[in-house]
């Protein structure tokens, strides 16, 4: 079955950096976009970012310009690298696998999360 683990999680610096990955296996990973979001602590879940199958890449407002997401298909796994954090970036953080290669069209699977603290 579809499995998604997360991990990179952690506590950072205002302005620090954090890789974060998401492994992936069950289904073939290169033929399906994928996505981040994230819910900080009593709020709903907010997009992140989304990569298609292909080198296509989108991001929230809140992120663009700091955050970036990449994908390796030889080993299952999604990244979200994520420079000059903000405390508001504190949150727990999803992968989700989308219905198709398309970032917009739905997502059917979710991994079980990643905490980010960004604090001094």
């Amino acid at each position: 079955q579809v499995q998604l683990v997360e991990s990179g999680g952690g506590l950072a610096q205002p302005g620090g950096s954090l890789r974060l990955s998401c492994a992936a296996s069950g289904f073939t990973f290169s033929s399906y976009a994928m996505t981040w979001a994230r819910q900080a602590p009593g709020k709903g879940l907010e997009w992140v970012s989304g990569i298609d199958d292909g080198v296509s890449t989108f991001y929230a407002d809140s992120v663009k310009g700091r955050f970036t997401i990449s994908r390796d298909n030889a080993k299952n796994t999604l990244y979200l690298q994520m420079n000059s954090l903000k405390p508001e970036d504190t949150a727990l953080y999803y992968c989700a696998k989308a219905l198709s290669s398309d970032v917009w069209r739905g997502y059917d699977a979710w991994g079980q999360g990643t905490r980010v603290t960004v604090s001094s």
